[in-house]
């Protein structure tokens, strides 16, 4: 880390209330594509985690300017249900103008992310996770809020109904393919228009929920012995908007398809969630695979991706996108 991110780092921490002999640790973690990370080791034995946004000037997607702001709103109302595993808010500045400059810090969930672990899970403890993940999204699924869309700016105050939050989202998104020129496989009026034949589906959601809308496996932490694992953190709730709960379930199956994952939908059914499998939430699946895997090529530009990574997006993303279109087609022709 240079020089400026180690005196920002240094002047969250201390902003947080930790003097500089509290502190026995601190390394960069892994895994950020847009905030920088750090975990932190105090000496009464707590760990935190420390985000640091980019500044203002860095290039980015529309949704991405008052990430923290998202995030902490997600841990604040998640973390009133008892026994949540997600992050606890330490402290929070969300002005970057501010004298410490924008940042958060929160306290760090035990374990080691699924995606890590994949690999070392036997089938039997997997079909348990999955369904033990179903009845923490579904605890998380009974969160509401006052209005649907995302939290912070540019995109103003919430939205009254989810039809018009969402085809906000989506018209921000193509405008920032637009502005970086991303490779899609159809053009961004295109998509527009498909999306806007389809958008009628949206109008079954009245009440808006906490939706993380990143929940691969990378942001899911699992804690405990082989054969005994738990699911210990959900993290990286920046990306959360207020709307439909079925829009979680395209992260959770990245690439794929969630009515596959049995074990997962009967851990979601017993914990109270509700899915039905009917053409209005089908159309909307469409559409929120449609903006996922939009949001997954269009930043490649802004982040400078490496060209193996775009190759991977071209080979597995691009063509889940137009999967994602033609079930809009034949949606809005039906």
């Amino acid at each position: 880390m240079d020089g400026e991110g180690t005196a920002a780092l240094d002047t969250a921490l201390r902003a947080a209330g930790a003097a500089s002999g509290d502190v026995m640790r601190s390394e960069p973690l892994p895994g950020g594509t847009y905030n920088t990370l750090h975990r932190v080791l105090l000496r009464d034995g707590g760990q935190w985690v420390v985000k640091l946004p980019p500044p203002v000037s860095v290039p980015g997607l529309s949704h991405e300017r008052g990430l923290l702001r998202g995030e902490v709103e997600f841990y604040t109302a998640a973390g009133a249900l008892p026994g949540m595993p997600v992050p606890r808010v330490v402290r929070y500045e969300a002005d970057p103008g501010a004298p410490t400059g924008a940042f958060l810090v929160m306290s760090a969930c035990p374990g080691a992310s699924w995606h890590e672990l994949d690999g070392r899970l036997a089938a039997d403890e997997r079909a348990r996770l999955r369904g033990e993940l179903g009845g923490v999204v579904a605890r998380l699924h009974t969160v509401t809020g006052h209005g649907f869309g995302y939290p912070a700016q540019p995109f103003g105050p919430l939205s009254g109904t989810w039809r018009e939050a969402f085809t906000l989202m989506l018209e921000r998104l193509l405008e920032d393919a637009v502005r970086y020129g991303a490779r899609l496989p159809r053009a961004p009026d295109a998509i527009r228009a498909l999306a806007s034949g389809a958008a009628g589906a949206l109008d079954e959601v009245t009440v808006p929920v906490a939706v993380h809308f990143d929940l691969w496996q990378g942001n899911v932490l699992l804690d405990g012995a082989p054969g005994a694992r738990t699911v210990s953190g959900i993290i990286d709730g920046e990306r959360m908007f207020w709307g439909d709960p079925l829009a979680d379930f395209v992260s959770l199956a990245l690439l794929d398809d969630i009515e596959k994952d049995g074990d997962f939908l009967a851990g979601y059914a017993a914990a109270g969630g509700t899915t039905r499998w009917d053409r209005a939430a089908r159309t909307r699946m469409a559409l929120y695979r449609c903006y996922l895997y939009l949001i997954m090529l269009v930043e490649a530009v802004p982040r400078a991706y490496p060209q193996d990574h775009r190759e991977w997006a071209d080979r597995h993303v691009a063509p889940q996108l137009e999967a994602a279109l033609a079930e809009l087609a034949q949606a809005g022709a039906a």
